[in-house]
């Protein structure tokens, strides 16, 4: 990859960046740098639950202390009249200066076009012949929701469009009232959309389990997912689960490292662990007594969890993820280590310790599409971590993982958002993301 495109991903990553949470509360114009000593009171708490309060704490937490309207375009942006790259940034650059918020999301910024990529996907895909149901985690302004409908409703057949349900799971009622104004620009959308406000990952909001096939959407939701993270002293030491406890001064968090205990991150480590168990041992074996150093890897334990409770309600869910496949810059040590980043007048800081983010930092991280996919066969009942993983037990998934241009390639209208000269910030800007797509196959078994 060039360089150009390199630093471009770094930008666009920060800029693009979507907001789960609005907090209901006033807008928050001081911050006092002392959550992170309130995040952790006398008890220590898993790193997960300390990313959670950070990102998600209602009167501290990020998303929080940053709370401002969701960045919703007045119109369209027409590509097609502007000149090229630099024409496209100050164009950019104006829409910021004018909304004075942090990011918009790719959804918003290529709407119509983003979603309908999307919705041409399900419609390839869906079995028509029954009534089509769409669920969409994060729903952020709503406008994936109209450009889906509104694709829907041009293109296929009446009786499709007319029996659809799209249901959005939005934790923020802030959020859940605008993207009902967003979808309500068009009446006839408007009894078949309809806003739950709940946490997804919560398996008693989805009710009973439904058998009915239906569809899965996630943009950028996975990045602001909470993780843990394993510690071990060396590459065959046993991981260790680490936790962050508050000295007794009170003014500063350490990690503390206990032996594994919590469900949640034992199966998150097998499922990572469990490929190549047997074939790495001896090697592992014998490096760690040359060169033995500790190992840090961080786990997507709130991915795992959300897909557990999605395959237990949904066993016959078709999903559709997307989101960054890598981040650059990244100074945190560890395997899918996170971003975390600030800014600070007008510009992007980025802390070289997770335990610095007291509220006022964003916490992201990449996507590990090749875990992603084992997790979904994992949950979905078909990959057995300690039995037989021979291919008679047939796959219950069929997924592929598609860089974003590639995706849209296949199923949007890229020339939508091509500039005069060629240049396409749909196809071009978003090197570091990707689209994973999982359907459920007819083996049972």
């Amino acid at each position: 990859m060039l360089a150009f495109q390199f630093l471009c991903s770094r930008n666009l990553s920060s800029l693009f960046r979507r907001r789960r949470v609005v907090s209901c509360q006033p807008v928050v114009t001081s911050f006092h740098a002392f959550f992170s000593t309130h995040i952790v009171g006398d008890t220590p708490v898993l790193v997960r639950d300390f990313i959670h309060s950070a990102l998600y704490d209602p009167n501290h937490g990020y998303f929080s202390q940053r709370s401002r309207s969701v960045g919703v375009l007045d119109r369209s942006i027409k590509f097609n009249q502007l000149e090229g790259r630099k024409a496209y940034m100050n164009h950019l650059d104006k829409i910021y200066k004018q909304s004075d918020i942090s990011w918009f999301t790719p959804v918003e910024l290529f709407k119509p076009w983003y979603a309908h990529g999307i919705a041409e996907a399900i419609m390839r895909t869906a079995n028509l012949s029954v009534p089509l149901k769409i669920y969409e985690i994060g729903g952020g302004s709503g406008t994936c929701a109209k450009g889906i409908m509104d694709y829907i409703m041009l293109n296929a057949p009446a009786r499709v469009y007319n029996s659809m349900t799209y249901i959005s799971v939005e934790i923020s009622p802030s959020l859940a009232e605008i993207q009902r104004e967003t979808v309500g620009e068009v009446g006839s959308h408007l009894s078949k959309f309809k806003v739950e406000c709940r946490d997804a990952a919560v398996r008693s909001g989805w009710g009973d389990l439904d058998q009915q096939p239906c569809w899965v959407i996630m943009l950028e939701v996975l990045d602001n997912l909470p993780h843990d993270l394993a510690y071990s002293d060396n590459q065959v030491s046993p991981w260790k689960e680490v936790w962050v406890e508050k000295q007794h001064e009170g003014q500063r968090l350490t990690e503390l490292y206990r032996p594994l205990e919590d469900a949640l991150i034992k199966r998150c480590i097998e499922t990572i662990e469990s490929e190549n168990r047997h074939s790495t041992s001896m090697k592992k074996r014998i490096w760690s007594k040359i060169f033995p150093k500790p190992r840090r890897c961080w786990l997507p334990t709130g991915c795992l969890k959300l897909l557990e409770v999605l395959h237990e309600a949904l066993p016959k869910m078709s999903l559709i993820a997307s989101d960054f496949s890598y981040l650059p810059d990244v100074s945190i040590p560890g395997e899918r280590a996170p971003l975390v980043s600030t800014k600070r007048n007008g510009h992007s800081l980025d802390y070289a310790s997770y335990l610095d983010a007291k509220g006022d930092a964003d916490i992201f991280f990449p996507t590990d599409f090749w875990l992603l996919e084992r997790m979904d066969h994992y949950c979905s009942g078909w990959l057995q971590l300690r039995g037989d993983k021979s291919s008679k037990q047939g796959k219950k998934r069929r997924t592929i993982v598609l860089d974003t241009s590639s995706f849209m390639e296949e199923f949007g209208l890229p020339s939508k958002t091509r500039t005069k000269g060629g240049y396409n910030p749909m196809l071009d800007d978003f090197k570091n993301t990707k689209f994973y797509l999982s359907v459920p196959t007819h083996n049972i078994k």
